[in-house]
């Protein structure tokens, strides 16, 4: 049975509740667009081994760059304490270590302009009445996560700063999959506010299952890449469709216990991601085939053939990464791209519900 969603009487028009909703949307997608401009700054960080650069967390402070030759010395010989300066980069110039710290502190910038631009028009909306009490409490949620996300970065910077030469592959997941989750967050609030549409159809069931099952299979997949992002496992096995001349390679789950090599082993690390991804293609061909032939011309026939298209871009873009050996152009495309598909999943996910009231 279809169900006919209708706007409510007295309602059409341009409002100013409708005027304010859209302020709120067009607010938080512009949020949106911030985060995966981090995650993309993120991804040149890890690609140019300058996020161990900055070894101090100054969540104020520290938004100031070195403003003179002391201060660039003083933040030099911090990093000349730390294991990857001394086993990896010794002897290394302050104009090297520069290049390297512009990187990561561009990224928490970026950071840092997230929280501003998020909290400022958050008081500004509130005190303007513009928010509903469902739509605070979704809201407060957001900064929370955000805070959280901030928090979560700088224990994972601090995971290599002691015993090792690079951050915790178990810490960089968590941080990318959450910085992700907050993205996913924030375009499903922001399009639970789009304007209704008079004798819009609810979608059917089965597509509804189906975004949410691809939905599900992008962030397993993200967090798998984050893995291999943690390993270096790009830089191994950079041959398609074999690895190491076969298919399936031996022993990818040999340990004790059966699950570390998943979280540790580049080979096997590699593979899943490969798996996954391979899932992925098919799961969104599958569900376009569906969408089409079930219900030809409507949102969930657009919508999955989008994200069908986004996906086998960037399956193609991966593959050239592995193959070219991850150069940092294509690096930052996979990255970018991976970041994309997830918005266009929540979007299409979205898009079969009916705006929030």
């Amino acid at each position: 049975m279809e169900i006919t969603l209708t706007r409510a009487p007295g309602a059409s028009g341009c409002t100013a509740g409708a005027r304010g909703r859209a302020a709120v949307r067009a607010w938080l997608l512009a949020i949106a667009a911030l985060i995966v401009a981090m995650i993309v700054v993120g991804g040149a960080t890890r690609l140019t081994n300058s996020g161990l650069s900055i070894t101090e967390w100054k969540p104020i402070h520290g938004a100031l760059p070195p403003l003179s030759p002391a201060e660039w010395e003083e933040e030099f010989a911090r990093y000349r304490e730390i294991p990857q300066y001394r086993l990896l980069n010794d002897g290394m110039t302050l104009g090297a270590f520069k290049a390297i710290f512009w990187w990561e502190w561009a990224h928490r910038l970026i950071g840092r302009l997230i929280g501003v631009a998020f909290a400022l028009p958050l008081v500004g909306f509130w005190l303007s009445g513009v928010l509903d009490r469902r739509l605070k409490l979704r809201l407060v949620v957001l900064f929370l996560l955000g805070g959280l996300q901030g928090a979560v970065g700088w224990w994972m910077v601090a995971s290599g700063l002691v015993d090792r030469v690079d951050v915790s592959p178990y810490r960089l997941m968590v941080h990318l999959t959450l910085a992700c989750v907050l993205l996913a967050a924030i375009v499903r609030v922001a399009e639970g506010l789009r304007p209704a549409l008079p004798g819009a159809v609810a979608a059917p069931g089965f597509a509804r299952r189906d975004a949410r099952f691809l939905l599900g299979l992008v962030f397993l997949q993200i967090a798998l890449g984050a893995l291999v992002a943690g390993l270096d496992a790009g830089f191994a096995y950079n041959t398609w469709p074999l690895m190491d001349g076969v298919l399936v390679p031996d022993r990818l789950y040999d340990g004790a216990p059966w699950w570390r090599p998943i979280f540790e082993e580049v080979r096997t690390a590699q593979f899943d991601h490969r798996m996954v991804g391979y899932l992925l293609v098919l799961a969104t061909m599958v569900a376009m085939i569906r969408a089409r032939l079930k219900a030809p011309g409507t949102a969930a026939a657009r919508g999955a053939t989008l994200l069908a298209a986004l996906v086998l871009a960037q399956a193609a873009i991966g593959i050239a990464t592995l193959v070219l050996v991850v150069p940092i152009g294509l690096g930052l495309a996979h990255q970018f791209g991976a970041a994309v598909v997830l918005v266009a999943a929540t979007r299409h996910l979205a898009r079969l519900s009916p705006p929030d009231p």
